[in-house]
């Protein structure tokens, strides 16, 4: 793929030598993200930040990696504040704000939406989630979580992952089954409710490329073996009737002692979040969270590297990042332990 100036729609566009392209990119991130160092790489420039669905990771996130590239972030924050409530089409919304910045990430509640948006659009777009779509960004710091967790160099053949909770509705399961689709010899368990299972063109897609896909209602059994697991809440804003929801909701749940008794030691235990942490949910148990093996919050800090790198790639300035770069007077690496 040729990075510069494209939208970021999907995790299609990808094939392997992108992927380590975007990870090298976003080692080179890391002082700027831990603000040891200073770029004003994008001083000037100005990020259309648009989030018409809830969203804080993401959306603050994306934010935060452009500021620390020395850009400025514009945002909408809910559909109810644009004009999109007074009839404004998609094309005209796109035409206005790509007008006013340099490159756009959006999120929108239906599939396909940041597509047709991007269309119209003068700048590139990078797809922050479309409904139960895709969220390429979130799939890609996953996968370099995984190299991170696991001590991978580029080649993730042969690993073993289990996907927990809800696989019908849960994007980010989707991206990243379709991105580890570009690697051999993978075994996926997909654990789920029958009702919420993967959906069959995601399963047969992975089987016709030769990976192993498991799917199951028993956590337990399927727990056991992997070199990650991957948990989902249920996506309650997907169903048509909240309710149905709660019949879902606290079915497969993680704990200490489920994690001692059926993972290996050394599984690294992620989730994209919000975790749930109601007690009728709970699908990520609190009594995990000082377990050395909890990835979720360095998945977390992953995601400004690789955001940062995406807004490098596509505005084309990967060579000039170090170039304006300075130390940062008050960093004190205590702040950061």
């Amino acid at each position: 793929m040729n990075f510069l100036g494209s939208h970021i729609l999907s995790i299609s566009q990808f094939d392997k030598n992108d992927v380590k392209e975007l990870f090298r990119v976003a080692d080179e991130m890391q002082p700027y993200a831990q603000r040891e160092k200073h770029t004003r790489v994008l001083d000037g420039a100005i990020l259309g930040n648009l989030f018409f669905e809830p969203s804080t990771r993401t959306r603050v996130s994306f934010g935060c990696a452009f500021n620390l590239l020395g850009g400025q972030v514009r945002e909408t924050t809910d559909i109810k504040a644009s004009a999109i409530t007074k009839g404004e089409s998609l094309y005209d919304t796109a035409r206005v704000i790509s007008g006013y910045s340099d490159v756009i990430a959006m999120r929108h509640p239906v599939a396909g939406s940041v597509e047709e948006f991007s269309r119209a659009s003068r700048v590139p777009v990078i797809n922050a989630g479309d409904g139960p779509s895709e969220h390429p960004s979130q799939a890609l710091l996953d996968l370099y979580t995984i190299k991170k967790e696991l001590n991978i160099e580029d080649d993730f053949d042969g690993i073993r992952i289990a996907m927990v909770g809800d696989l019908k509705y849960g994007r980010t399961v989707h991206s990243l089954c379709k991105l580890l689709n570009l690697y051999s010899n993978i075994t996926f368990t997909l654990i789920s409710p029958n009702e919420l299972k993967m959906p069959e063109e995601i399963v047969e897609e992975l089987r016709k490329s030769g990976h192993e896909v498991i799917e199951t209602e028993d956590m337990e059994s399927g727990l056991e073996n992997n070199d990650t697991v991957y948990l989902t809440r249920i996506q309650e804003e997907r169903f048509e009737d909240r309710n149905e929801a709660d019949i879902y909701r606290g079915r497969f749940r993680l704990n200490q002692s489920i994690y001692t008794s059926h993972c290996k030691p050394n599984t690294v235990i992620m989730h994209p979040l919000p975790r749930d942490s109601r007690a009728e949910a709970n699908e990520l148990d609190n009594d995990l969270n000082q377990h050395p093996n909890l990835a979720i919050f360095r998945q977390t800090d992953n995601g400004v590297l690789i955001r940062m790198a995406l807004f490098v790639l596509t505005l084309g300035v990967q060579d000039k990042v170090h170039e304006s770069s300075v130390e940062v007077k008050w960093y004190t690496e205590k702040r950061f332990k």
